[in-house]
């Protein structure tokens, strides 16, 4: 099946009901507690740096067990299964000494997702999922310099263009995720627009912010429909919240989307707060509970999970929501519509 057919089967699928997506790969790889060497395998047996915890760097060292995930969350019903390539960026990957190989870690991720997927006997998608990297632009890491950055916008871009390059054969969708500095987004988005621009292909994409707290708000300071204002111009596929609250908490921040977004909303939640240990407590069967609720309540158009989450919580999420339809996509007035911290709308 070629990606136009996969694209065409699953916007079929979309208009009769709620898509799944998978769960958290980080949750299931943890639980092969890999050692040092594991991580390493023989290739990097020498390497200069402790890499554990690396878990992109799996991608070539332990294929099989990022196989498996996805596998994993395939059987449980997942329509759309993400690239383990969260950190697969020059940027990211420096914390490793890894920049260089950044581009064949992302590539490895994609190919290595898409296999699984070519294996479902069903259409299944795969996203090309980039993180938000571990270097701001809208904030300094330096309180006595405010003006102060780490990096660019061009070498974020830089680096997202490159992840794009390397993910792009294997993919369906690029996945624009756990977005905490919208001008971090905004690079990712410059990336997946040139390279449509320079190869014709026009992989669609998703784009996910996170609320990092009560405040409602992202770490750049934007409540989520000013987040939808400012990445709008991108046409998303779907746009939505992923991470940091678990579904209690996300929930008024998905329905602000829903009522804004003139495209498909996306969610997924952690599996509740973590507790002392890290760990997260959340039951498939609550998790599944609390997002059958914003079925019900015509909220939302594709629901998986993040942090914390399970191949039992995806297929919970998926039996939860059979039969239920998806969200209407309303049809908003013509506006000019502005973003700073808060939305601004002026009518016509």
């Amino acid at each position: 099946m070629t990606r136009t057919e996969r694209l065409a089967a699953l916007e079929a699928e979309a208009q009769k009901r709620i898509l799944i997506l998978d769960g958290a790969m980080g949750t299931m790889l943890q639980k092969h507690n890999f050692s040092e060497e594991d991580f390493r395998g023989e290739r990097f047996a020498d390497w200069d740096t402790s890499v554990r915890g690396n878990n992109d760097l799996l991608n070539l060292t332990q294929p099989d067990a990022v196989r498996s995930v996805h596998k994993a969350f395939i059987e449980a019903g997942a329509d759309f299964i993400e690239t383990n390539t969260f950190s697969t960026t020059t940027i990211a990957m420096a914390d490793y000494h890894m920049q260089d190989i950044a581009p064949e870690l992302a590539e490895a991720g994609a190919r290595l997702a898409r296999e699984a997927a070519d294996a479902a006997g069903r259409p299944v998608a795969v996203l090309g999922a980039f993180g938000p990297t571990n270097k701001t632009l809208s904030l300094s890491p330096n309180v006595n310099d405010p003006g102060f950055r780490e990096v660019t916008f061009d070498d974020v871009r830089t680096a997202y263009h490159q992840q794009a390059v390397a993910m792009a054969p294997h993919i369906d969708f690029f996945l624009i995720e756990t977005v905490f500095d919208t001008l971090n987004a905004k690079a990712a988005i410059k990336a997946v627009l040139d390279y449509r621009a320079e190869t014709g292909d026009n992989i669609p994409v998703i784009i996910s912010g996170t609320i990092t707290d009560a405040s409602g708000r992202t770490l750049s300071g934007q409540t989520a429909e000013a987040f939808w204002h400012s990445v709008r111009h991108a046409k998303p596929w779907a746009i939505g919240l992923n991470c940091a609250l678990g579904a209690k908490l996300m929930r008024p921040h998905i329905a602000s989307i829903s009522k804004v977004a003139d495209t498909r909303v996306i969610a997924y939640p952690n599996a509740g707060l973590p507790n002392e240990f890290g760990e997260y407590d959340e039951l498939p069967e609550q998790t599944a509970a609390q997002v059958q609720e914003w079925a019900t309540s015509g909220l939302v158009n594709v629901l998986g999970g993040c942090c914390g989450t399970t191949p039992p919580h995806i297929g919970a999420i998926a039996k939860a929501v059979t039969g239920k339809p998806p969200r209407a996509i309303p049809t908003p007035e013509t506006a000019m519509r502005l973003s700073g911290l808060e939305p601004f709308v002026l009518a016509s």
